[in-house]
């Protein structure tokens, strides 16, 4: 397979839509559709149902999207990691959502900084549930994940902090004064909905909550009583006086990791990587180091 008939084939399974996938790669309908049929000829299977108003992935095609998603983000993290290795002054790129760890981030930076041959750092601010991606890609070279909302599949990763969760709510909300919520119920709280988070793809879920970007956008819907939250214990840092929080004890506990891919091969990252586990009290911190080859070594998990 060609990258460009992978790029083809994830436009359309993604859109489910020939019009709309041959829109979003800038090329007429018909030869996109000829692409997928010759692409379909030389595997031997079936990639889409076509019905006259509909376009269905089959097993399949949904085989090949989640594979050539991955394929197509490699190619891009092989580009961009080689051009930013080539510059004149390589630096590391680090993702985290926006308004998300502040202060474990800040304490990271000031670690990694006292660090003797320390790098430059670019800190990417990112939406919710993008990080990840970026990170895939090659966008980034290490990220701050949070556990169970991203996916650390495939990457390594050493774990920095576990904590338990609140509900995030408007100051002065008759349910504000408890000593704590179980989850169903701040889940459910009347005219409150919880929001709807962003897929991969940039769209939305149905439902009645608001689509939010980031946390920032969250907390001010929160403020102005369109929407709850139930976010780490760690975000009462960051809340105003128009928001209180109640903790919910039965919730998912949080774990934010830092991660990087495998197969890096970079000592700054190792170094950061080792700054951020001391910053965070972990005591696999001191094991933390880039064998001959480069590669980052320590009691990560992937």
């Amino acid at each position: 397979m060609e990258s460009r008939e992978l790029e083809y084939f994830v436009a359309v399974a993604e859109e489910l839509h020939f019009g709309r996938a041959a829109d979003r790669l800038g090329m007429a309908q018909p030869p996109l559709s000829r692409a997928i049929q010759r692409l379909e000829r030389r595997l031997g299977v079936t990639l889409l149902e076509r019905s006259s108003r509909a376009v269905a992935l089959t097993e399949a095609g949904s085989v090949l999207l989640t594979e050539g998603r991955a394929a197509l983000d490699a190619l891009a993290a092989a580009d961009r990691r080689t051009r930013r290795a080539g510059a004149r002054k390589p630096g590391i790129v680090l993702v985290t959502k926006a308004g998300a760890a502040g202060e474990l981030l800040a304490k990271i930076l000031d670690a990694y900084a006292s660090e003797p041959a320390a790098a430059e750092v670019e800190v990417l601010l990112c939406g919710i549930a993008e990080q990840e991606h970026l990170l895939r890609d090659g966008r980034a070279d290490v990220a701050l994940l949070h556990r169970p909302f991203d996916t650390v599949t495939g990457l390594d990763y050493e774990e920095l902090r576990t904590e338990g969760q609140v509900a995030v709510l408007p100051a002065g909300h008759p349910l504000g004064s408890r000593g704590s919520l179980p989850l169903a119920e701040a889940t459910a709280i009347a005219g409150l909905p919880p929001p709807r988070w962003p897929r991969r793809d940039g769209g939305y879920p149905a439902g009645p909550g608001p689509a939010v970007r980031d946390h920032t956008q969250l907390l001010q819907l929160v403020a102005l009583g369109r929407a709850t939250a139930i976010l780490p214990e760690s975000c009462r840092s960051q809340l105003g006086a128009g928001l209180t929080a109640v903790p919910v004890p039965d919730a998912p506990p949080v774990t934010t990791v830092i991660a990087w891919p495998p197969q890096s091969t970079s000592p700054a990252v190792a170094a950061l990587v080792r700054a951020a586990t001391q910053a965070a009290g972990s005591p696999t911190a001191a094991g933390i180091s880039a064998d001959r080859d480069g590669t980052v070594v320590c009691g990560a998990r992937s």
